[in-house]
């Protein structure tokens, strides 16, 4: 007898391209076998936007769980068996994510942007357990990268929000944990590969989106976005401004220079605390560098458009551009 379809991985696209090619190639190395794949296209879904291409792929599922993946990521081969596992231990979660790590086969640039993303300093510590494996814990805000969702509770709380990109997965984890009060939990096993953009300028053109969004959502929707990890860049931004005038206009302050520089001094030392915890998790000295010093690039980048993002009234969506020959994103 045909055994009965568990999870429906969806996975949004523009158009077909390598990264999906070597997705569809990595689940059919799954080591549980009932599942579908449902590849939602620009062209299946008439329209550019991720969430309602999701929402169209939870529509036309056939699982008990939604499975979501970017087109850019891949899963661990036994991704879906431990997660079957895990909501087969704990049947009333409403969704389970995991890691998403930088795929071994990233080049230099890449894995420098990787190793940025899972420094508890690089990340503010917001989510360092979404790009490094990190024990167990309950969750309420995970990306649609590695994201299962039980069907019947992503249909009552209405699937995702279409006015958002991103930040619609943000949006679905505060429906889930606020409106139905149910659980996400994040789990070590439940691994996925996630390819990493180039630093710098692809590597802060993917922060440009991340910080305009979370900056909007810590005033519209602060119950899971105002939050320490993710204003903390922002503070950052306007103390160093703060000493760069002090500086060039001379201002003679009567608060000793040793104090007005401490909070630099401070970043410094756990800039250097970092690189050497990079060493120690035998990446080399150069990789090491790189990634230390795309760390304050990335704050102050993230720091500026956050503060820009807070004050904006409304948010517009914009599609991701891509080569239209090769289906490649162009940008970050």
């Amino acid at each position: 007898m045909k055994k009965s379809i568990v999870f429906s991985i969806i996975i949004p696209i523009r158009k077909p391209n390598a990264y999906l090619k070597e997705t569809l190639e990595k689940l059919k190395k799954q080591s549980f076998k009932q599942f579908e794949v449902l590849v939602i296209t620009d062209k299946i879904s008439k329209t550019s936007n991720p969430a309602a291409k999701r929402n169209l792929g939870a529509k036309m599922a056939k699982g008990e769980y939604l499975a979501f993946l970017d087109d850019d990521s891949y899963p661990h081969s036994n991704w879906l068996k431990n997660t079957h596992k895990i909501l087969n231990k704990y049947p009333k979660l409403s969704a389970v994510c995991g890691p998403c790590l930088t795929p071994p086969t990233d080049n230099f640039f890449q894995q420098a942007s990787g190793l940025v993303w899972s420094s508890y300093l690089g990340s503010g510590g917001a989510g360092t357990y979404r790009n490094k494996i990190s024990p167990k814990r309950f969750v309420n805000d995970f990306p649609t990268v590695n994201l299962i969702v039980n069907k019947k509770d992503f249909n009552t709380i209405g699937g995702f929000d279409t006015s958002h990109w991103p930040g619609e997965d943000t949006l679905l984890c505060l429906d889930l944990t606020h409106k139905l009060k149910k659980q996400i939990l994040y789990h070590p096993s439940i691994i996925v590969y996630h390819h990493r953009r180039s630093v710098v300028i692809k590597h802060l053109h993917q922060i440009t989106r991340y910080a305009i969004h979370r900056g909007h959502f810590a005033r519209v929707f602060p119950q899971t976005s105002l939050l320490p990890g993710y204003l903390a860049p922002s503070f950052f931004t306007l103390y160093i401004i703060v000493l760069l005038t002090i500086n060039i206009i001379n201002i003679n302050l009567s608060i000793p220079s040793i104090l007005i520089n401490l909070p630099l001094f401070s970043y410094l030392f756990l800039l250097l605390l970092t690189v050497i915890q990079f060493i120690f998790e035998k990446h080399s000295i150069l990789l090491s560098l790189t990634a230390v010093v795309t760390i304050p690039l990335t704050h102050l980048y993230y720091g500026l458009l956050f503060m820009y993002g807070f004050f904006l009234k409304k948010l517009d969506f914009k599609p991701h551009e891509y080569n239209k020959k090769d289906g490649s994103y162009i940008g970050g």
